[in-house]
């Protein structure tokens, strides 16, 4: 056994115990209070000394000492969403779920952490548990703007992933996700009798053109290689079957997996839309909001945290992974440290039951856990001693 091995003996059912108190007592992004005031006593009762960032949520960690550090990132807010599930640490939040996993990282990160502090280290690990990832800006930005991960020789994290049996960690060098924006349109109009439709604008009629027509366009302007994609989440006008009314407006998220795509996507984005809802004269009101860029992975820290995998759960713990459309503020770091977000494996072995992420019945089996400690642990080491 390794000394991250026997500190798991004795306390995987512990972070256990963290994982269902922060997932029975999910916070929004920004208001991660009790989730940091929980992390920050379990740390101190370690003899270890958590600072809570500036921004007022979230908390920064160092183990061990010396010039040389390495960073490992978790995140903590959750999701505004109905907890369906029927077990007993379901979330006791009304409509805040923490059906993305940020629950489980916080444990991972907080038992990497532990494990390490009972062992000599040639350098520093600093846990950086930080707010506000389902959110743009993310909470990444407050991490760098302090400064926190400056000079660091390497970064890590790993992100749930229900399509991996748990045991498995997914790695890919490069891209592994993709950069993502969101969109709101607004078309207004003077609204009318449904009967009149030529006499006035007929605005849900144009709505559903931008609605239809932006994905399409989109289509044949930028190169399918880029993967740009529209996807609408929500659309909305009218209250009456036969009033014309003076406002609609569509929510969604623009992704794609090409930077240089990314760069131009709301100038793009902007002027279609604009050029759709010309011919119906309605009045256009588009807010685009820059996300994050596609998180892309460095190869010398994939082969790092690769080989850590397998060292530490077996050659055959590393499985190779696909870029997604998903976005994660974890790009910010890397465009400042090289680094590496792997896909932590909590499928339950053998189970066959459909799993995704950001569904209100998600959940994990908690063997990922001790999966994700001895990964991260692993990778703090090696890139330590390889500093």
């Amino acid at each position: 056994m390794t000394g991250v091995d026997q500190w798991l003996v004795e306390h995987q059912a512990e972070l256990v115990e963290v994982r269902r108190a922060l997932h029975s007592h999910p916070e929004l992004g920004r208001q991660e209070h009790r989730t940091t005031a929980l992390l920050c006593d379990r740390l101190r009762a370690a003899g270890l000394a958590p600072r809570v960032l500036a921004c007022g949520t979230g908390l920064v960690c160092d183990v061990g000492s010396g010039p040389s550090f390495v960073v490992l990132r978790a995140d903590l807010d959750a999701l505004p969403m109905q907890d369906e599930k029927d077990v007993p640490y379901r979330s006791q939040v009304p409509g805040v779920c923490h059906a993305c996993g940020h629950d489980v990282h916080a444990a991972v990160v907080l038992g990497a952490g532990l494990a390490l502090a009972r062992q000599d280290l040639p350098g520093r690990v600093r846990l950086v548990f930080q707010p506000a990832e389902e959110q743009m800006p993310g909470g990444a930005l407050d991490v760098i703007d302090e400064g926190l991960v400056d000079g660091a020789v390497a970064v890590f994290g790993l992100h749930c992933d229900p399509s991996l049996e748990v045991g498995r960690v997914g790695l890919r060098a490069g891209a592994i996700t993709a950069a993502a924006d969101r969109v709101e349109v607004r078309l207004s109009g003077p609204g009318g009798h449904t009967s009149r439709p030529h006499s006035t604008v007929d605005l849900v009629h144009a709505l559903a053109a931008v609605a239809t027509g932006l994905p399409a366009a989109l289509s044949r302007l930028v190169d399918p290689r880029a993967g740009l994609s529209v996807v609408w989440g929500h659309i909305a006008a009218g209250t009456a079957a036969n009033a014309i009314p003076r406002e609609g407006i569509l929510l969604g998220t623009v992704r794609v997996l090409d930077r240089k795509a990314w760069a131009g996507a709301g100038d793009l984005v902007d002027g279609l839309v604009r050029s759709l809802a010309a011919p119906f004269g309605a009045q256009v009101h588009v807010s685009y909001e820059r996300g994050v860029p596609p998180v892309v992975n460095d190869p010398w820290a994939t082969a790092l945290l690769t080989a850590a995998v397998r060292s530490s759960l077996g050659p055959g713990a590393a499985a190779p992974t696909q870029q997604s459309l998903g976005g994660e503020d974890f790009a910010w770091y890397l465009e400042r440290v090289p680094g590496a977000l792997g896909r932590l494996g909590v499928r339950p072995v053998g189970g066959t039951d459909p799993m995704d992420l950001h569904q209100p019945s998600f959940d994990v089996d908690e063997a990922a856990i001790g999966v994700g400690v001895r990964s991260l642990a692993a990778a703090a080491r090696a890139a330590l001693e390889g500093s």
